[in-house]
């Protein structure tokens, strides 16, 4: 993972995996409006995993 999407992962989570996939994008974008932590968690998931 770049220092850059490491750095979108904690400002803005939904732009980090914008190229995972329309399925990663809902997810994150639903996370991050429940509460900001959970979307940047499971946003630096998603990027470390692949």
């Amino acid at each position: 993972m770049s220092c850059l999407r490491a750095i979108l992962c904690i400002i803005f989570p939904p732009l980090a995996v914008l190229d995972k996939g329309c399925g990663s994008i809902i997810l994150v974008s639903l996370l991050t409006c429940c509460a900001w932590v959970p979307g940047c968690l499971g946003a630096i998931l998603i990027c470390t995993r692949s």
